[in-house]
C-alpha cells in the first residue's frame, strides 16, 4: 500500500502548522553568531537563485550545492510549496523492510552508537536505501515527532523530484558524502535543518544506501559529517567482515564436505610431523579403536612397523599410486598411496597430504574406468536351429560354476558374446569382465600386459608399477581370445598361473593372489595346433575343462531370418527409425550363401544394406555383388543345402583321419547322432 501525500489540500490547516516551521533567528546569542551569519548568507544566495539571480557567491553556496539547486528548477520543484512524500505501508512496507533486513540489521548497533553520542542534540540518525527508501530511524523522541510532521518516517521515500536537494536523494546522485545547510536546501520547508549524509556500499562496490544526521542547523559542525562518514565506513567494514566470514564458513563446510566425500583414507601431516586431519575413511581403515591421533606425532601413531611409509612421507614432496602394504594391529594391508607437498603462498613447505586406496576397491575403480563390463546376456543370444539350441543350453550349464572354458568355432560365429553371456549368467556377475585380444599385441609387451610390471622393472616404467589384466579381473573373469596365438614362453607362465591362483608381476618378487576365471577362444584347429609343438597340450587341458564348439552360420541357415530380424530392430531402434521388412528374395539368397565370416559377416552386410535401403522393405537388388546371383545363377560361393554342407564336413573330417569321437566334438553332437547322420547321409 502506498500513502502520496501529495493528494492532500495544501491549503488544509495541518499543512498550515507545517509552514510555521521557520527558522528561528530571533535570539543571535542562543544560536551563536557564527551559525547566524552564515545562515543568513546561505539565505540571502538561495532567495536570489530563486528570483532568477543566478549570480551566487560560490563561498557560501557550493558546487555541488548550486549545481542541486540547478537540477531542482529544472524538475519543476515549487521552493516554497509544502513538499509531500511517498510512503509505504502494509504488504509494501513489510516486503520493503523484509528485502533490507541484513542491511538495517548490520547498520543498527553503528546507528545507535552514533545517537547516543549526540544525545540530548535534537539530532536524528537514519539509514536509507540505493532508491531513497527510509529504511530506519533512530533519535530522541523530540526529534522523531519532528521528523514525522515532516514525513521522514520509515518507508518514506525522499528524492530530488519531491523535497528538492535532501540528505536521501542528493547522496544518491552524486554517490559521495555531503553537508546541505540551512538554506543551502532548495526547499524553504528545510531551512531550519542541516543534513549531513554518506553513502554506503557493499563489499562487491554495489551502492546500496546511505546514513544521515538531520538536526537543527545551529547544533551542527563539520564534525557531523565526519561521524557520518565514519558510520558509513563502519557498516561497510563489517559487512565486509561477514562477508569474510560467511565465505569462509562455506569454505570450510565445502572443505569439511569434499574430505567426508573421499572414499579413500586422507591424512594430513603438518611440517612439525603432527596428524593435522583424518577423514571418516581414515579412521575406520586405520585407526577403528583410536578415540583421537590428530595432533599426535605420525610416527607414534604409525610405528616402525609402518618404515616405508614413514619413508616416502619424509623423503618425497610428489608420489603418485605407489603401492605399499600398512600395517594395522599387526595386520598388513595392501593400498596404493598418494604423497603431496602443501605449501604456503609464499611456497614455504607447511605439511602434506596422504590419500590411500585399498588396492582391492582400486581395482574395481580401474575396471569401471576402462569399461571391464560384460554387456550381453543369453537373451542377446540368436538361434532355433536344434543343434545351436544344444550349444546354447551347455553354455547355460557351463555359466553356472566357475571352471574355465575354451570357445572353438570360426570368426565371426560369436565368441566374444558367448564369453559374457557365460559370465553375466554366473556367480561373478558382479564382478570386472576384463578382455584381451592375445593377437594384437605384440610379443614383446603381452606378458607385462597380463601379469603388469614393477616400478623400476625396465626404463621408462611407470612410477610404483602397473596392474595386468590378470589383476583387474580378480574377482571376475578374463576373455582370452585368440589364445592359440600367445608364445609358447607366456604359455607357461599362464599354466603357472592357472595352477598356483597368483600371478608375480615382471620385475617384482611379491606373490599376488587372484581369483579370475578364464575363459579362452579360439578359431584355430587346436588339436592340429598341439600335434604341430606350437601350443602346449597340458595348457589345453587346464584350459578346456569346458569345451563348446560354436558352429559357422553356414552349417545353421534357419537361423538366419532370425538374425536378420535382430539386426534390423537393432538398426531401427539406433536410427531411431520405423523397421524395415525384408523381402523372401533377400532371405533365400542369405540362406544359400555360405558365409565365411560367420554372423559377423552378416551384420556387416546388413548394416550395408539397411544404410542403402530408400525404403521400408530390403529388397535382393540391395545385396552385395559379392554374395548376389550371377547371370548364370550361381553364386560365388557354392550353393548348397545345410544337409549337403553337413555331408560334406563330414567326409572331409573323415579323409583327414580325424576319429568319429573328435569330428562329434568338433560338431558339438554325440556319437550316437553322429552315426545316426553316417547312416542318414550313407557315409560308410
Amino acid at each position: 500500500m502506498k500513502n502520496n501525500a501529495s493528494n492532500r489540500n495544501t491549503s488544509s490547516d495541518s499543512e498550515k502548522g507545517r509552514l510555521e516551521r521557520k527558522p528561528f533567528v530571533s535570539r543571535r546569542e542562543q544560536q551563536g553568531p557564527d551559525y547566524y551569519d552564515k545562515f543568513q548568507a546561505t539565505k540571502k544566495e538561495w532567495e536570489k537563485f530563486i528570483t532568477g539571480n543566478t549570480d551566487i557567491d560560490r563561498q557560501v553556496i557550493t558546487a555541488e550545492v548550486f549545481d542541486s539547486w540547478v537540477r531542482c528548477q529544472k524538475l519543476g520543484v515549487d521552493p516554497i510549496r509544502i513538499p509531500h512524500h511517498e510512503i509505504l505501508a502494509g504488504s509494501d512496507l513489510k516486503k520493503l523492510l523484509g528485502y533490507h533486513a541484513s542491511f538495517i540489521d548490520i547498520s543498527r548497533p553503528f546507528m545507535q552508537n552514533l545517537h547516543k553520542f549526540l544525545a540530548g542534540s535534537g539530532f536524528l540518525v537514519a539509514l536509507y536505501d540505493k532508491d531513497g527508501y527510509v529504511l530506519e530511524v533512530i533519535g530522541d523522541e523530540n526529534a522523531v515527532n519532528h521528523a514525522r510532521r515532516g514525513e521522514f518516517v520509515v518507508g518514506s521515500l525522499w528524492t530530488e523530484e519531491s523535497s528538492g536537494n535532501n540528505n536521501v536523494g542528493t547522496v544518491l546522485r552524486l554517490k559521495k558524502p555531503i553537508q546541505i545547510f540551512a538554506a543551502q536546501h532548495y526547499h524553504r520547508f528545510f531551512h531550519n535543518e542541516t543534513d549531513s549524509s554518506a553513502p554506503i556500499y557493499d563489499p562487491e562496490g554495489k551502492l546500496i544506501g546511505g546514513i544521515c544526521l538531520t538536526g537543527h542547523y545551529f547544533r551542527a559542525t563539520p564534525d557531523t559529517l565526519g561521524m557520518v562518514i565514519a558510520a558509513a565506513s563502519a557498516i561497510e567494514n563489517e559487512m565486509q567482515t561477514r562477508k569474510a566470514a560467511r565465505e569462509l564458513q562455506v569454505a570450510y563446510r565445502f572443505q569439511k564436505t569434499v574430505i567426508t566425500s573421499i572414499p579413500e583414507a586422507l591424512i594430513t601431516i603438518d611440517n612439525q610431523g603432527l596428524i593435522s586431519l583424518i577423514n571418516d575413511n581414515a579412521k575406520k581403515l586405520l585407526f577403528p579403536d583410536e578415540n583421537n591421533v590428530v595432533g599426535q606425532p605420525v610416527h607414534k601413531v604409525f610405528g616402525k612397523e609402518n618404515h616405508r611409509f614413514l619413508s616416502i612421507i619424509r623423503d618425497y614432496e610428489t608420489l603418485t599410486d605407489a603401492e605399499i602394504r600398512i600395517f594395522t594391529r599387526s595386520t598388513g594391508y595392501d593400498y596404493t598411496m598418494t604423497c603431496n607437498t602443501i605449501s604456503d603462498a609464499d611456497g614455504k613447505t607447511i605439511g602434506k597430504i596422504i590419500i590411500l586406496n585399498e588396492i582391492k576397491r582400486a581395482k574395481t575403480m580401474v575396471t569401471k574406468m576402462i569399461g571391464a563390463k560384460a554387456k550381453f546376456s543369453f537373451e542377446d543370444v540368436c538361434g532355433r536351429s536344434p543343434r545351436f539350441l544344444t550349444t546354447l543350453e551347455q553354455a547355460r550349464v557351463v555359466s553356472q560354476n566357475s571352471s574355465n572354458v575354451l570357445l572353438l568355432g570360426e570368426s565371426g560365429t560369436g565368441k566374444d558374446v558367448f564369453a559374457q553371456a557365460i559370465h553375466n549368467a554366473g556367480d561373478r556377475k558382479n564382478g570386472p569382465y576384463v578382455a584381451i585380444n592375445c593377437a594384437a599385441i605384440p610379443r614383446d609387451l603381452i606378458t607385462s600386459e597380463l601379469f603388469g610390471y614393477s616400478e623400476g622393472a625396465y626404463t621408462g616404467s611407470r612410477r610404483g608399477g602397473n596392474q595386468g589384466k590378470f589383476e583387474l579381473a580378480d574377482g571376475g573373469t578374463i576373455f582370452l581370445d585368440e589364445i592359440a596365438e600367445t608364445p609358447l614362453e607366456l604359455q607357461a607362465v599362464l599354466l603357472r598361473v592357472i595352477e598356483d591362483k597368483s600371478i608375480v608381476r615382471i620385475g617384482g618378487s611379491r606373490v599376488r593372489p587372484v581369483d579370475v576365471r578364464i575363459i579362452a577362444a579360439t578359431n584355430r584347429d587346436i588339436m592340429g595346433e598341439i600335434r604341430k609343438g606350437t601350443f602346449r597340450k597340458d595348457l589345453y587341458y587346464r584350459l578346456s575343462v569346458f569345451s563348446i564348439h560354436l558352429l559357422p552360420l553356414s552349417e545353421r541357415p534357419d537361423d538366419i531370418p532370425l538374425l536378420v530380424d535382430n539386426f534390423v530392430q537393432k538398426h531401427a531402434q539406433y536410427s531411431k527409425r520405423k523397421p524395415c521388412t525384408v523381402s523372401p528374395q533377400v532371405i533365400d539368397a542369405f540362406q544359400q550363401y555360405n558365409w565365411p565370416g560367420n554372423i559377423r559377416e552378416l551384420q556387416n552386410v546388413m548394416e550395408r544394406m539397411l544404410n542403402f535401403a530408400r525404403s521400408d522393405e530390403l529388397t535382393a537388388d540391395l545385396i552385395p555383388e559379392e554374395i548376389r546371383p550371377t547371370s548364370a545363377g550361381h553364386r560365388l560361393e557354392p550353393i548348397m543345402t545345410s544337409r549337403e554342407f553337413e555331408r560334406q564336413a563330414i567326409q572331409k573330417m573323415l579323409s583327414n583321419k580325424l576319429k568319429k569321437a573328435e569330428i562329434a566334438r568338433k560338431m558339438g553332437i554325440s556319437r550316437p547322432t553322429l552315426y545316426r547322420k553316417f547312416r542318414e547321409y550313407n557315409i560308410s
